[in-house]
């Protein structure tokens, strides 16, 4: 799931992609991939809010403009296996797959791999660009957290391989959850899987983690306030709610339940002021969680939810 800078929400299940218009409340359909690719593992908008990329089980990449539902080309050959992250900078589409390889694909050239790093064991299960676009977090399966940076000069200039600026170890589980303050602009929030629980802060220029909080359950995503110094964690058993915090007390402010199973994924509006929180529980709810500066914020509350009744289970 993610939502675009063009009020698009773009929802998978299973083998099928669906695009929501916030704005018209309108839903489509934009592909059903075949059987032999499928399911869909991953999504991500482009930042021009009209292209989105596609991870498929199969390995492959698929690009779509929306404007016109046309497939525009299928990256092949990227990784080994299914492809579980996607994260955008500019032109160039990182992808992370299930075999623990993170490429750099330029979508404008024909031979669009340009760049991996490698430094996870196990699947990569999350990726996130700097809003500078300097630096890249990747979050694996393995446990680990790596920062890499666009400036580092490739440690295996032959076979394209970067080092990474940064091995993290300090998690006890997958690291999923990975979110860029829009505020500072070396701090990051990453959160653990079920062992783990911590939400942890960390300077990724010195590699520093800042403070650690136990959250008591899986953190499955996590969204920063870009209007205010706040953090919003969606989060497994034994709870299933989502988590208002204050940066940097880590005080609750609130506690958004009505989800009953995990809360595996969070897309914020482009306006910043509402998220979407997609569930194992087979519904899609929307929160009016974040205020604007100039607007009183109201009670974080849920507006509505459902929209889909398909299984949620293979949502992406």
């Amino acid at each position: 799931m993610d939502w675009g800078s063009s009020n698009v929400l773009s929802i998978a299940l299973g083998d099928t992609m669906y695009l929501w218009d916030a704005s018209s409340g309108s839903t489509s359909e934009l592909v059903t991939v075949e059987e032999d690719n499928g399911p869909i593992t991953s999504v991500s908008w482009a930042p021009d809010g009209r292209h989105l990329a596609i991870g498929l089980n199969s390995s492959d990449i698929q690009l779509w403009d929306t404007s016109s539902s046309r497939l525009l080309r299928t990256l092949k050959g990227v990784h080994e296996s299914r492809v579980g992250s996607l994260a955008w900078n500019n032109n160039i589409l990182t992808t992370g797959g299930m075999d623990g390889r993170i490429v750099n694909n330029d979508v404008r050239i024909r031979d669009h791999a340009v760049q991996t790093y490698q430094g996870h064991s196990q699947e990569v299960c999350g990726l996130k660009w700097s809003g500078s676009g300097q630096q890249l977090a990747s979050g694996g399966n393995d446990n680990l957290l790596h920062i890499w940076d666009v400036s580092m000069a490739s440690s295996m200039p032959s076979a394209g391989r970067n080092q990474w600026l940064h091995r993290l170890e300090d998690h006890t589980a997958a690291v999923k959850a990975l979110a860029w303050c829009p505020f500072q602009s070396n701090l990051l929030a990453t959160g653990g899987g079920g062992s783990d629980r911590c939400i942890k802060f960390w300077n990724t220029h010195t590699g520093a983690c800042l403070n650690s909080v136990d959250t008591g359950s899986q953190v499955c995503s996590l969204l920063w306030n870009k209007n205010e110094r706040e953090l919003l964690s969606s989060h497994g058993f034994t709870q299933n709610q989502l988590t208002l915090w204050k940066y940097p007390s880590m005080v609750k402010m609130a506690e958004l339940t009505g989800h009953t199973s995990r809360v595996l994924f969070m897309a914020q509006s482009p306006d910043g002021c509402t998220v979407a929180s997609a569930s194992a529980d087979e519904t899609l709810r929307f929160w009016n969680v974040f205020g604007t500066p100039e607007v009183a914020k109201p009670a974080p509350k849920a507006s509505h939810s459902g929209m889909f009744n398909s299984s949620f289970a293979h949502i992406r």
